[in-house]
C-alpha cells in the first residue's frame, strides 16, 4: 500500500520536475543566444575562440532537455489508446535512460536490435514498462562485472525482446518483477518466458 502511494505522486512530481528543470533551461537557451549576437556586434561573426564554447553549452542545454523527456516517457505511466508503436527505437532509448544503471553496476551490454520492429498493443504506453523491469532485472543479476545482452527482432507474426544475462540460473533476485511482466504480459496478450538469464517477451506483430 504504501509503495502504491508513492508510485502513485510519481506523475504530479515528474511534471514538476519537468516543469522546474526546462523553464530554466529555455531562459539558459535565451540569454545564450543573446550573448552570442553580442559577441557578433563588432564583426558579424562570432570569434572562434567562443563558438565552441557556445555550441557546447547549446549541446548540454539539449542534452538534459532531452534526458528529462526520456525518463518522464519510461517512469510516468499515461494510458494512450489501442494502437502501434517501434519496439526497436523504444529499447533504444530505454537503454540510454538506463545507461547510468549498467555502469554503475559494471554490466557490459550487448546490443542487436533489429530496425523498425513494430507491435501493437492495447496500451502502447506500457512499452516502457516491459523494457524497464526487463533490463533492470538483467543489470541487477549481472551486478558486479557481469553481462547482458539485449535482442530485438521480428519473428513472423510477432515481435520478440530478448534480454540475457550472466547471472546465476538459479538465482532469482527479482521474484515480484517476474510477476508482474507475467502479470501485465497476460492482460496485454504478451507472452513471457522468464526464468534464469533468459527473458523473452513476444508481443504482436504490427
Amino acid at each position: 500500500m504504501v509503495g502504491a502511494a508513492r508510485y502513485g505522486a510519481v506523475t504530479t512530481l515528474m511534471d514538476s520536475l519537468m516543469h522546474d528543470v526546462r523553464n530554466p533551461l529555455n531562459a539558459l537557451a535565451i540569454h545564450l543566444e543573446v550573448l552570442s549576437e553580442k559577441l557578433k556586434a563588432e564583426t558579424g561573426q562570432v570569434p572562434p575562440s567562443q563558438e565552441k564554447n557556445l555550441k557546447a553549452m547549446r549541446e548540454q542545454i539539449q542534452r538534459v532537455d532531452g534526458i528529462l523527456r526520456q525518463f518522464a516517457e519510461f517512469v510516468v505511466h499515461r494510458p494512450a489508446a489501442p494502437g502501434e508503436t517501434d519496439l526497436s527505437e523504444a529499447t533504444t532509448r530505454a537503454l540510454a535512460v538506463l545507461a547510468h544503471e549498467s555502469r554503475k553496476r559494471r554490466v557490459q551490454v550487448q546490443v542487436a536490435v533489429e530496425a523498425g520492429v513494430r507491435v501493437k498493443l492495447a496500451d502502447p504506453s506500457e512499452l516502457g514498462f516491459f523494457l524497464t523491469q526487463a533490463l533492470l532485472r538483467a543489470f541487477r543479476r549481472a551486478d558486479g562485472g557481469g553481462s547482458a545482452r539485449v535482442l530485438v527482432k521480428a519473428e513472423g507474426a510477432s515481435a520478440v525482446l530478448e534480454v540475457e544475462d550472466s547471472g546465476a540460473a538459479s538465482t532469482e533476485v527479482s521474484p515480484d518483477v517476474v510477476a508482474a511482466l507475467e502479470l501485465r504480459g497476460a492482460q496485454l496478450g504478451v507472452e513471457s518466458r522468464i526464468h534464469g538469464a533468459h527473458c523473452r517477451l513476444v508481443f504482436p506483430r504490427a
